[in-house]
């Protein structure tokens, strides 16, 4: 009987471990490929706020033109790219994007308009009939005409204007040179006439938020509760932002959540950028531990920022962030109503709401992390710097809690500001930032400032970067109202007032 070949079967069994090694290490490869990959790449914030108009107000070019740090930046500005205020994209472009939306409706409806208008029964004398179709294809070609720096989303039915002829629409509408997809509301009235040919022309059309007939009615009240009116900045009320307060609807639901209490500490009155590194840092530790921060939203506005300038406490946070898209991305609970839900707790139930209380940061987050408490109250008793909340954040915790930056944007109310400034300029505009002021006056300092920042040094600086006669924008800190009178000559000059001892004034020319 013939016995086996002992020499072939080990090359064959390392011919099999071979060919198997090999798939595994490529496959191992796909994979770390594939990983590293999904871990690198962040795909861009759809609600990324306006950054144009920042890079424009800090842009400098020498040691005048100082960097403002006032300027403070949210997770909306972090990674932008913006494109230049100047690239206004083509009308092609933004007829063809805007055909985009309904071209086949937008066609047939511009055929049916000539159809009935061309019949030869055209009378150019009656009344222009706004909830005609044709009459909202006239209103569109002429935004795309005239506005050609804006994407419009959505128009509503034109409604009449106050005289014949007029008519008021509203519309929703993005800045096509912002990253952001961040929507804006207007409403304007036009001027409807007939052409030759019998079709709709718009004649001319009125400034910003001029067709109040088209603006949406305002509702009275939003509860969060039956029959309970918002919590909401009376002086700022806006229908389109939905800033309320949330509450708890039972005593079980606030039993069983988890939450992290920060009392006020030293951070309370300091520059804006110090209240957001703070801020984000107590955030960060609230995500870290997955458990609901307890926020205070009253905030005080260190004397840099105000008019007389003092610290000036009670401002609201909603003013100043969009605590909408806050609450969308983090646990969060008003302070009120946590303290309102802990007594309520405590008065009817013998049994107390398990506490522990943090007295300094040098506790660590991670020491905190297994902690079965249902409130971890930090408290920040001792003095300045040891206070300050960023410093949960430092040393080790810092490879740990994560500031949740992309939680953090700027306030709808402000972005609206920055909207109808834009709007009263047809979202077409150039700006500077001249910053003056007191710095003018201290030659020490700042001994070549007043010099150049003088109107002729202005005029001659803006007339090599800026075409004449095009929307300026010129935030300053300027005292003296006419200073920059000689720059009307050459351009259509909007001036916004921004100095420390006065409020803010604007002047349109």
């Amino acid at each position: 009987m013939k016995e086996p070949n002992s020499t072939t079967d080990p090359i064959g069994q390392n011919l099999i471990k071979l060919i198997s090694n090999v798939c595994f290490s490529v496959f191992v490869f796909t994979v770390l490929v594939i990983t590293v990959i999904a871990i690198t790449y962040q795909p861009p914030d759809p609600w990324e706020s306006s950054r144009a108009l920042t890079r424009a107000f800090t842009k400098v070019e020498n040691a005048t033109f100082q960097t403002d740090t006032s300027v403070f930046k949210t997770g909306e500005d972090i990674g932008m790219v913006v494109s230049s205020p100047a690239a206004a994209p083509t009308e092609a472009d933004l007829e063809a994007s805007d055909s985009q939306n309904d071209p086949v409706i937008e066609k047939s409806e511009e055929k049916s308009m000539n159809m009935s208008l061309s019949s030869g029964t055209c009378d150019d004398s009656r009344l222009v009939n706004c909830s005609d179709r044709g009459v909202l294809m006239a209103i569109k070609k002429f935004n795309l005409k005239h506005f050609k720096s804006i994407v419009f989303l959505e128009y509503q039915p034109p409604v009449n204007g106050s005289n014949p002829n007029e008519c008021d629409v509203s519309w929703r509408f993005r800045n096509r040179k912002e990253k952001s997809w961040r929507r804006y509301r207007d409403f304007r009235r036009f001027k409807i006439r007939y052409t030759d040919n019998c079709t709709y022309k718009v004649v001319w059309a009125r400034g910003w938020h001029s067709g109040a007939n088209a603006r949406r009615p305002r509702s009275r009240f939003n509860g969060t509760r039956s029959g309970e009116r918002p919590k909401i900045s009376p002086s700022f009320h806006d229908d389109e932002i939905n800033d309320t307060i949330p509450v708890m609807d039972s005593d079980p639901a606030f039993r069983n959540g988890k939450y992290l209490y920060y009392s006020r500490g030293g951070d309370y009155c300091k520059n804006m950028n110090h209240y957001i590194w703070s801020f984000l840092c107590a955030l960060g530790e609230a995500q870290y531990l997955n458990r609901t921060f307890v926020m205070d939203l009253s905030i005080c506005l260190a004397g840099a920022y105000t008019s007389s300038k003092k610290d000036e406490e009670g401002k609201d946070f909603r003013f100043y962030f969009d605590f909408e898209h806050l609450k969308e991305t983090a646990p969060i609970v008003e302070e009120g109503e946590f303290l309102k839900d802990w007594r309520r707790w405590e008065k009817n139930h013998k049994r107390k709401i398990p506490v522990r209380k943090v007295p300094t940061y040098r506790i660590t987050p991670m020491q905190l992390k297994k902690d079965k408490s249902t409130i971890i109250w930090r408290q920040f008793d001792t003095p300045e710097p040891e206070n300050y909340w960023y410093r949960v954040c430092e040393s080790r915790s810092a490879n740990y809690v994560q500031r949740p930056w992309h939680a953090l944007w700027k306030s709808k109310r402000l972005m609206n500001i920055v909207s109808e400034i834009s709007g009263q300029m047809d979202w077409d505009f150039d700006a500077v930032h001249v910053v003056r002021g007191e710095k003018a006056q201290n030659k020490e300092m700042w001994p070549h400032l007043d010099d150049d920042t003088s109107p002729d040094a202005l005029l001659a600086k803006l007339q090599g970067i800026i075409q004449p006669w095009r929307n300026l924008y010129v935030a300053t800190n300027e005292l003296f109202y006419n200073y920059f009178d000689r720059l009307r000559s050459h351009y259509k000059t909007l001036r916004y007032f921004t100095g420390p001892r006065h409020k803010s004034r604007r002047s349109t020319t």
